[in-house]
């Protein structure tokens, strides 16, 4: 079988959503659809947590309105009258869902009242696209995954308990594909043993195609993005990148694990695990060859660049001047870890200890806190971090110009810089 992704921009609207059908309709079969939010309706459905979370229920409860009546407007833009009311009918099931879920947020437990009203995206936009590939005659199957992703209760960024959800996956989706059926499901969401709504990460679309391939033994997994193919940065943040046809799955880890964002950091682990090429292809134009994740690659690569804005970089010193020892780093790490925040650099000196993180408001307040019990704390906002694999000095040179460098580090492949 084989499993194909679509993110937010490739049903950005009606017009696109209908492109898809030809994709589809001519893929290799048994087929199952992982699906995006809508594109924007992540960020939208945050900031109607915001808002709740912040006292104004008034206000994300007409926000959770004006995102209901932009979801109608796209399925009457898509779909017949008949199919529109039936779309709506089951829509509005899920948007009471939303609001029984903005009413109960409640202060102090921002991550778990996220999940519960973010996890809703990927629930509309595969309603939508469920009716549009069944009015277009497909053997479409729609399946919530939160009825076979289990997870721990991590809000935000939940671990997968692999053998349930494994046979949730083959008893519930083999079982429709071993029908004929095309499957229709949601990625990034999953819930926990007492039926509450989790998030896997941002991007983690791209990781529930991975796991669900993994668990029903794919062929493949193809991304459906809207460029020609993995590029060697962000096209957004840099110019003239360069396409990559093939990748080894231990290099696309580096770079996910440095923050790259084309790809989930979880993704690649059951697809190496079990040998399955991942294909990231363009779905404007899906004769181009695109570019293919597998085992082992024979080429040279260009310097692989990646950038992550918005960082922190934080410095803990010991209030006595006493050594950072194997003592307090491992005291330093449980709280990190209790945390549930990420680290993205990390050095440490005689006295002081330095940690880069991911500028999260929520998360840093309580981490200085934490950490202010026993050391002294300092931090750097607003920095960012660079990262270069495969680097020569030419490029390190012209990507640090006219910056201010606060930290630097150096392998043999790989190069990271904090700057200002």
């Amino acid at each position: 079988m084989f499993v194909y992704k679509f993110g937010g921009a490739s049903i950005a609207d009606a017009e696109r959503m209908s492109n898809l059908l030809p994709i589809i309709a001519d893929g290799q079969k048994p087929l199952l659809l992982v699906v995006s939010a809508l594109g924007k309706t992540t960020n939208a459905l945050e900031n109607i947590v915001n808002k709740a979370f912040h006292g104004d229920a008034a206000e994300a409860l007409a926000h959770a309105h004006k995102l209901e009546q932009q979801h109608l407007y796209f399925a009457e833009k898509l779909l017949s009258a008949g199919n529109y009311i039936n779309a709506a009918e089951v829509l509005k099931v899920y948007f009471n869902e939303l609001e029984n879920a903005v009413k109960n947020i409640a202060p102090g437990n921002y991550d778990y009242s996220y999940d519960q009203v973010v996890c809703l995206g990927e629930i509309f936009s595969t309603i939508l696209f469920y009716f549009f590939l069944r009015q277009h005659n497909l053997p479409i199957e729609w399946i919530d995954i939160r009825t076979v992703i289990r997870t721990d209760a991590t809000y935000r960024d939940a671990a997968v308990d692999w053998e349930y959800s494994k046979q949730q996956a083959q008893d519930i989706i083999g079982s429709e594909l071993h029908k004929g059926k095309i499957v229709i499901t949601q990625g990034f969401i999953g819930a926990t043993s007492a039926g509450k709504s989790v998030t896997l990460g941002r991007e983690g679309s791209d990781y529930t195609a991975a796991i669900l391939a993994a668990m029903l033994h794919a062929s493949s997994v193809t991304i459906w993005k809207d460029v020609e193919g993995l590029q060697n940065a962000d096209p957004k943040q840099f110019p003239n990148t360069v396409k990559i046809d093939a990748i080894s799955y231990n290099e696309v880890i580096e770079m996910a694990f440095y923050g790259a964002q084309i790809i989930h950091p979880k993704t690649i682990k059951p697809l190496q695990n079990n040998n399955i090429p991942l294909y990231v292809k363009c779905f404007l134009d899906p004769k181009l060859d695109g570019s293919v994740i597998q085992a082992k690659v024979h080429a040279a690569y260009p310097p692989l660049i990646v950038l992550k804005e918005n960082q922190v970089l934080i410095q803990v010193t010991t209030k006595d001047f006493s050594f950072i020892t194997e003592d307090n780093l491992s005291k330093l790490y449980s709280i990190f870890h209790d945390l549930n925040v990420k680290i993205n650099l990390i050095q440490n000196a005689a006295i002081s200890f330095v940690a880069c993180i991911d500028n999260r408001e929520d998360k840093v307040k309580s981490l200085i806190e934490a950490l202010g019990k026993d050391y002294k704390v300092s931090i750097n906002d607003h920095v960012s971090l660079l990262t270069i694999r495969h680097y020569t000095p030419e490029i390190i040179g012209n990507l640090i110009k006219d910056t201010q460098i606060l930290l630097r580090q150096e392998t043999r492949k790989t190069v990271q810089v904090i700057m200002k």
